[in-house]
């Protein structure tokens, strides 16, 4: 992956009105990878006052989008598989991690999981995404 890819993906992350929204940052981006954070906020609550599933998911597809797309051509989702294991305490800085298992010209598969900073596992996911033959948006102006 070119310096120039990664580069322009960190910018366009950074643009994003609704990671901004959430308080997401991109940690760590390579070839198939990325980790972002965000911190559980007294806002993001669900009707029983724990975090809601709506923003432990995008967490999760912040991850999922910068890891199928680091390649520098567009990839959509297809399809995501979330199962929520735990609820963190407000406050807790929230990780996920996005890691490619397989990738075909067609294809990716990606597993995802969320963490807090003390380890705790919060949700898992497997994603798969339609891989594009496009260059993405922001590389071709």
């Amino acid at each position: 992956m070119s310096e120039e890819i990664l580069e322009a993906i960190r910018n366009n992350v950074e643009k994003e009105s609704f990671t901004n929204l959430l308080g997401i940052k991109l940690i760590k981006i390579d070839e198939g990878y990325s980790l972002v954070e965000m911190k559980y906020r007294d806002d993001m609550h669900n009707l029983f006052k724990t975090l809601h599933g709506g923003a432990t998911f995008s967490l999760i597809d912040e991850a999922f989008q910068i890891a199928c797309n680091s390649y520098g051509t567009i990839a959509v989702a297809l399809n995501v598989t979330i199962t929520y294991h735990s609820a963190p305490t407000v406050g807790a800085i929230l990780r996920a991690e996005a890691k490619e298992v397989h990738k075909s010209s067609r294809t990716g598969t990606y597993f995802i999981q969320v963490k807090t900073d003390q380890d705790e596992l919060i949700a898992s996911c497997q994603a798969v995404a339609y891989r594009k033959k496009d260059p993405l948006p922001f590389l071709t102006t």
